[in-house]
């Protein structure tokens, strides 16, 4: 076996969190934030290394996938060392077959909301049947100060898109939360947030900073 196949095998495609299967698809990002996980190793809650060799295919996804017995876990979700949406088609697509074969299985895709921006498009509609939540990491109460921790490549344009994504995504998915990080905000910017979730008729989820 040449070491070139030795690394794809050892590649982490899924890894679990708690009751969680997780989907590694991609390790590019349009952000660089200053919290980001990356910054502090190569793995998440104990996984092995995220960085991929390679991004894996649909067929390769669902390989490690349905390798595991997937009636052990609550719910399956994008979420690796990337953002899941700039191949969101793949993302899609292995979702839906899933679906197919265990039609109760929750799947939720955790991303940075930038993903009209990505695609040049209205992406909303490709969220509909495939997944059961969308997580949006809003991280900032202004875009300023978004782009200041954040650090989007489109600059401070993508805190609006992202609320415009998450007010249109909520039409086509049944569950639509705002995250945001406890430690990178202060009282007075939380309480903007929980204002502007509420506006966009999402919820707010308030997590603790990964370390």
């Amino acid at each position: 076996m040449t070491e070139e196949k030795k690394k794809v095998r050892a590649m982490t495609v899924t890894y679990t969190v708690d009751s969680g299967l997780y989907v590694n698809i991609t390790n590019r990002c349009t952000n660089r934030c200053d919290f980001c996980i990356r910054n502090n190793g190569d793995g998440a809650y104990g996984s092995e290394s995220l960085w991929l060799d390679h991004e894996p295919i649909e067929d390769e996804i669902l390989a490690s996938a349905l390798a595991r017995d997937l009636t052990a876990f609550s719910e399956i979700v994008f979420c690796g060392y990337g953002e899941p949406a700039i191949r969101l088609d793949v993302a899609r697509n292995v979702a839906l077959k899933i679906k197919e074969l265990y039609p109760k299985m929750k799947i939720r895709i955790n991303t940075n909301g930038q993903s009209d921006l990505i695609l040049g498009c209205d992406s909303a509609p490709m969220y509909k049947d495939a997944f059961d939540e969308v997580s949006i990491s809003l991280n900032a109460a202004d875009a300023k100060r978004y782009q200041d921790i954040c650090h989007s490549v489109y600059g401070e344009k993508s805190f609006c898109a992202i609320l415009a994504f998450a007010k249109n995504v909520s039409k086509y998915v049944p569950s639509v939360k705002f995250s945001v990080v406890r430690e990178s905000l202060t009282e007075d910017e939380l309480a903007e947030c929980a204002r502007i979730a509420d506006e966009c008729n999402v919820t707010l989820r308030i997590r603790d900073l990964i370390s």
